[in-house]
């Protein structure tokens, strides 16, 4: 069994404007099942596609299975069974040893930026980088699945 543990936190807008960064990969990710205890993701991340099953949450540790798929089977998947959609922008950063993934996010959840870490414990020692703010890893509000059915505009 694959185990996430991940610790999320917002992003200093006017540090990450001013930040030198790489390309980022257009997101599109949708929710074919969303509940306490499973999550079901679609996504295509620039031209791949991914089919994700995620458990419940314990602290910020929680099962995860991804899988790629063609790109076109999730478009379709996407299109035609997403109970809720979302879109972003990732950047990759690598700062002190540690992948940072920032995504900046669309639409109705335009003006949210994250920032996460993937860690191989919960009590991974790691730095931060000067743009990182609070930290939201138990705030459920900044789930993407969350977002995606209530969007952060909405807030």
């Amino acid at each position: 069994m694959g185990t996430e543990t991940e610790r999320k936190f917002l992003v200093d807008h006017e540090k990450w404007r001013k930040l030198k960064k790489p390309k980022g990969v257009h997101y599109r990710q949708g929710y074919l099942a969303d509940d306490k205890k499973l999550t079901f993701r679609i996504r295509i991340a620039g031209s791949q596609g991914f089919i994700t099953i995620k458990g419940l949450s314990t602290g910020i540790s929680r099962s995860e299975f991804e899988y790629k798929i063609p790109a076109k089977d999730a478009t379709e998947l996407l299109s035609g069974f997403a109970l809720s959609e979302l879109e972003k922008t990732r950047y990759r950063i690598r700062f002190r040893g540690k992948l940072w993934e920032i995504d900046v996010f669309a639409n109705e959840n335009e003006g949210l930026i994250m920032a996460e870490i993937e860690l191989e414990s919960e009590d991974e020692a790691f730095e931060k980088p000067g743009w990182i703010t609070d930290e939201v890893s138990h705030d459920k509000r900044y789930y993407n699945s969350y977002l995606a059915k209530h969007p952060f505009k909405s807030w």
